[in-house]
């Protein structure tokens, strides 16, 4: 179980009390897909992915993203368990889905990237120490059933 003290609590509840769920959402997961295109291989049935244009203009893909950042409000609901919170997804995407977990550390950096973008000078070194300690936690926990 992780530790989390009152500070990293209010950071993370800051951050999400922001977000543009739909803009962070779609420029996330636009950006894994441009950035790291094998990822593309999971998306097969999200249409033409063949360049970046492609990619940004696709309405699955940004409605992928929204969905993907409000899975993450089950893990800031359940910071104390985000492990068996998310042990039906991690199940569905290693059994079902076949996704090779590496993928959710690239979604993860994607989407610090560009929440730090957002945030600009807010985007502080206690916020990114926070940012990251919580993503390192739901990538674990998705990650759970592979191991």
């Amino acid at each position: 179980m992780v530790e989390w003290t009152d500070s990293e609590r209010a950071i993370i509840n800051s951050i999400f009390s922001n977000l543009d769920y739909e803009e962070i959402g779609r420029k996330s997961l636009c950006r894994c897909l441009i950035v790291y295109p094998w990822t593309q291989r999971y998306f097969g049935g999200f249409g033409n992915l063949y360049n970046a244009e492609t990619i940004l203009c696709n309405p699955l893909i940004a409605a992928h993203g929204t969905k993907i950042l409000h899975g993450l409000d089950r893990a800031l609901k359940n910071m104390d368990d985000i492990k068996n919170t998310y042990a039906e997804l991690s199940l569905l995407h290693s059994d079902k889905l076949h996704v090779d977990p590496d993928n959710f550390r690239l979604l993860a950096d994607c989407l610090t990237v560009v929440i730090a973008a957002k945030m600009g000078a807010a985007f502080t070194v206690e916020t990114q120490v926070a940012w990251q300690k919580f993503l390192s936690v739901v990538v674990s926990a998705l990650g759970r059933q592979y191991h």
